[in-house]
């Protein structure tokens, strides 16, 4: 699994942002664009202490007034880390750790591959920017998103509540459906 095509479509995405589009709203309830990019600085770094087994406390934030002010140049070289930190095989081998959630590294792998994927076409549709999905990163992070229909079985807020999207639709729509937004939404 690369990551590696993933965070380079995000990377592209947050170079587009315009500074007057911070306080603009986002696809996740009650998160702005400024809030948007902090947890995804956030996340980033997370996600590549997991791969590194390097010592991390507390974990992403979603906060606007704690977004750093070298965003612009920060993120990408983060995203770009994270890419590089999971590329290694030996960190998919054990367990790994994020906001004290400890997972096969194979399958946390996967969550730091599906945190960029879907956070960055949140940011790309909250910005009016067009989004490339990855193939391979749809079906690997669809596969571990799974059918949602009955979450019953899975923790309380991983998603927002499965917004129902037509069997025949574009997998990558049918994965934003599953991780609770509408592939349909745009900025009001």
């Amino acid at each position: 699994m690369d990551l590696g095509p993933q965070t380079a479509e995000t990377a592209r995405v947050v170079a587009g942002v315009g500074d007057d589009q911070l306080d603009d709203p986002t696809p996740c309830a009650g998160m702005s664009v400024a809030a948007l990019l902090d947890h995804l600085v956030g996340l980033t770094l997370a996600f590549r202490s997991a791969a590194e087994r390097a010592e991390f406390s507390g974990g992403p934030s979603a906060d606007a007034t704690s977004l750093a002010p070298d965003w612009r140049t920060l993120l990408p070289a983060r995203l770009d880390a994270l890419a590089t930190a999971w590329g290694d095989p030996a960190a998919r081998e054990g367990d790994a750790e994020v906001a004290g959630v400890r997972l096969p590294a194979s399958v946390m792998a996967v969550v730091a591959l599906n945190e960029v994927l879907v956070h960055g076409w949140d940011l790309a549709v909250a910005t009016g920017q067009p989004y490339r999905p990855d193939d391979a990163s749809v079906r690997a992070c669809a596969e571990m998103v799974g059918d949602r229909r009955d979450p019953s079985a899975e923790p309380e807020g991983l998603f927002g509540p499965v917004v129902p999207v037509p069997d025949d639709a574009p997998a990558f729509a049918r994965l934003l459906g599953q991780t609770g937004r509408d592939p349909g939404w745009t900025a009001a």
